[in-house]
């Protein structure tokens, strides 16, 4: 019997596909003005930092909230280089060591537990992300790292709580995604640091 299609992945997926068009439209936009000599430095400027920002987070969401098949691949040059316009304030710096060439659906994953590190570094920190011959690895480093037991265990259970917030569903998505790669997160929490393996 097939597998019914995952429909909330398919629906982050055309979420993001109709947006990106009009995003990269403003843009495109910002660069005329900009060339025309049109409007004031500060102005533009601003426009063109939101619209590099937004466009940012949504080719991140393409990969988090979006479908991932078994056979599909993505780059480490795309994932570097949307990490790259992610995170360009330095408040939070990530290093990303991998093949050149990595399963999409893992990458989905780790981009799903990346929204989780947010949470974790509100007051900024480091996020250190690494595949090798064991797997995936995420060390999240911050004097003051805030860690949510309760928040983490989401990724692991079966039974979500009535309450659950919109700003806390990347828990149990990280969780499915990598019920599907057929692994769990081991998550090991320090005074300053969280690692989590899989």
């Amino acid at each position: 019997m097939p597998a019914h299609p995952d429909l909330s992945a398919l629906l982050g997926s055309r979420l993001c596909h109709d947006l990106i068009g009009p995003i990269g439209a403003i843009g495109n936009g910002v660069e005329l003005l900009l060339l025309a000599g049109g409007g004031r430095g500060d102005e533009v400027a601003l426009i063109s930092e939101t619209v590099t920002a937004l466009s940012a987070r949504i080719r991140f969401y393409r990969v988090a909230y979006g479908t991932a098949r078994p056979d599909q691949r993505i780059a480490r040059t795309e994932v570097a280089a949307i990490l790259a316009d992610l995170f360009p304030s330095g408040r939070i710096t990530v290093t990303w060591t991998s093949p050149p060439d990595l399963p999409r659906a893992e990458v989905k994953a780790i981009f799903l537990l990346l929204l989780c590190a947010e949470q974790a570094l509100r007051c900024g920190g480091k996020i250190t992300i690494l595949r090798d011959e064991v797997g995936w690895s995420l060390t999240l480093s911050s004097p003051r790292l805030r860690h949510d037991a309760d928040l983490w265990a989401l990724i692991d259970t079966a039974t979500l709580p009535a309450d659950l917030e919109p700003a806390q569903v990347q828990f149990p998505l990280a969780g499915q995604a990598l019920s599907q790669l057929g692994r769990r997160a081991d998550i090991e929490p320090g005074p300053e640091s969280l690692r989590i393996s899989f």
